[in-house]
């Protein structure tokens, strides 16, 4: 039951969750299945937070879905790969506890809810290199899921960032743009394209947007209707302004604040904070991102809240992580209503023949085909000469893979190059000029480029050198290397990038049930993290894709069995 007004709920709960995303709603969907009362408080008008914004991906090894990708891989075999990546960042119990709890949470979903994953046919562990990597079966993602189901909650969802839809709202995902990108040389592409555009034409006649969720659309959307389905309530515009602890210490009532009016909601079993973050915490994030750089593709309302309260009651944030943030370098531009899209570059791009990204002296610095966290962190690191770096493209490479919020087929190229999103030139040397870089330099940094295409070995950074960069490259490409082709085809196209946080690592230190800790390391009782409110367990390391939100469900789902774990061994044998 979605409520507005605070006045409507009941006075206490067995169990309050702080926050809508992924980790939110399915902490509320474990607390529910085990038989707990369970409100959900929400302090924007959506739920969804940055997860409805994202691909969806839920990395979690050895679940029932991996047998699907016929890959074979073990507990210590995911470990071994982890130690290599993270090694001190994060308490390797933690790790353990994750490794054992996600498949247990990915069957309890699908057995009790509207919850339906799949495994990527593949999607290469970021550093495919180290062994204990896998092409396929750690990463999954969330069946499409007909929002028309949700009725009129169907507009409680988070919408997708704009420019990851098309016809402005029809969300597409990995298969659909295949098709979409085939439709005029295959038939059972044009028929999937047909569908799509049919299905969103139905839509447009009753909605505001399409009603065909994909990615974490669909993941949110399922959750939701789960939620609904068990009579869930869920309070959205309302703030948790205070814990509330008694004599002993044990967290008892959440105050919160919604227009104007406030009460003090009694908990029973547990209060699980999953706020998102602080990545839109104006002291906290440039005290330890130790950055001034504000570009952030998260959701309006990651600002740290949850975790101020938590530390106000003696929780602490973590301080071993290589980096207090998960980044990408993204594209900035103003949009027509006058906010900012800030467009994270995660494959699309920066990987393919034709491609290349320099600073501002006109040098490469960086492997273009790494994982977006490791390319953004490589940005950080070089200071202001990357801040921003360029992404070049050739005409024959625009056209092939678009560049950035430009499509592929070149759509939206004049809109981006009237506005200055988008910079051509007919020459290179042209270009350099156009983007105050030393015109022998580009030149000479192209044309070593052009070698090594040629040969298919980047002598300078390796690109093109693992199986996952190899998997975003383009395997029809007709050079030696899937990740390098010429620059060579006029006119040559450059975009700017920017660092861009996509949700921040560091968070409130937990033990393996996900109880908070304080600065004894003592549990605090009753009072629980999830998602980016904890400390990440890749320690500010990103290993694969979905490692924020596989780990999110599984200590959602150890969070919510810890604190209704009297509850649920009274009520039904569970313990």
């Amino acid at each position: 039951m979605h409520h507005t007004d605070l006045r409507g709920v009941p006075s206490g709960y067995d169990v309050v969750v702080i926050g809508a995303g992924a980790a939110g709603l399915s902490a509320a969907l474990f607390s529910a299945i085990r038989g707990a009362r369970t409100l959900v408080v929400e302090k924007s008008g959506f739920v969804g937070g940055t997860s409805a914004l994202s691909a969806g991906s839920i990395w979690i090894p050895k679940t029932r879905h991996a047998s699907e990708v016929a890959v074979s891989d073990s507990a210590d075999n995911a470990e071994r790969y982890l130690q290599q990546i993270i090694g001190n960042r994060a308490d390797a119990n933690l790790r353990a506890a994750f490794l054992k709890a996600g498949p247990e949470a990915v069957d309890v979903l699908e057995s009790h809810s509207e919850v339906k994953l799949r495994a990527y046919p593949r999607h290469p562990d970021y550093r495919s290199e180290l062994e204990g990597a896998v092409v396929a079966g750690r990463a999954l993602e969330p069946l499409p899921f007909d929002g028309r189901l949700l009725g009129d909650s169907l507009r409680l969802v988070r919408p997708p960032i704009p420019e990851f839809t098309l016809l402005g709202g029809m969300m597409v995902d990995r298969t659909d743009i295949g098709h979409l990108l085939s439709a005029t040389r295959s038939m059972k592409s044009l028929l999937h394209a047909t569908r799509l555009l049919a299905r969103y034409g139905r839509d447009r006649l009753s909605y505001p947007r399409g009603s065909r969720l994909v990615m974490g659309n669909a993941l949110v959307g399922r959750l939701l209707y789960s939620l609904i389905q068990r009579d869930v309530d869920i309070l959205t515009d309302t703030s948790l302004e205070k814990i509330v602890r008694d004599a002993s210490g044990r967290v008892t009532s959440a105050v919160l604040i919604s227009g104007g009016v406030t009460r003090d909601i009694g908990i029973r079993d547990g209060l699980i904070l999953a706020g998102g973050g602080f990545s839109r915490h104006a002291g906290r994030r440039f005290a330890m991102l130790r950055t001034d750089v504000a570009w952030s593709a998260v959701a309006p309302g990651a600002s740290g809240d949850a975790q101020d309260k938590a530390i106000e009651v003696g929780a602490r944030i973590s301080d071993r992580d290589l980096s207090a943030a998960f980044w990408a370098p993204a594209s900035i531009r103003r949009r027509r209503d006058g906010s900012q899209a800030v467009f994270p570059h995660f494959v699309l791009d920066r990987g393919k023949p034709g491609t290349l990204v320099v600073d501002s002296n006109g040098r490469r610095f960086v492997n273009e085909a790494i994982s977006y966290h490791q390319f953004a962190l490589e940005m950080l690191a070089n200071g202001n000469s990357a801040i921003p770096a360029f992404l070049i493209a050739d005409a024959v490479a625009l056209r092939k893979y678009g560049l950035g919020m430009v499509r592929p087929g070149g759509w939206g190229t004049r809109a981006a190059l009237a506005d200055g999103y988008l910079i051509a030139a007919d020459s290179i040397e042209q270009l350099a000029q156009r983007l105050k870089i030393d015109s022998d330099r580009l030149r000479e940094t192209v044309e070593k480029m052009n070698g090594y295409a040629k040969t298919g070995l980047d002598l300078e950074f390796g690109r093109g050198s693992t199986v996952y960069q190899n998997h975003n490259g383009d395997a029809s490409a007709a050079g030696a290397n899937p990740n390098l082709g010429p620059i060579a085809t006029a006119p040559f196209y450059a975009l700017r990038l920017y660092p861009s946080d996509i949700g921040t690592s560091a968070g409130l230190v937990t033990d393996e049930s996900a109880r908070v800790l304080d600065a004894g390391s003592r549990p605090i009782s009753g009072l629980y993290a999830c998602g980016n409110d904890m400390q990440s367990i890749m320690g500010g390391t990103y290993p694969g894709p979905g490692i924020t939100l596989g780990p999110a469900l599984a200590f959602a789902y150890l969070a919510a069995s810890d604190a209704t774990r009297i509850l649920a061994s009274s009520r039904t044998g569970l313990s």
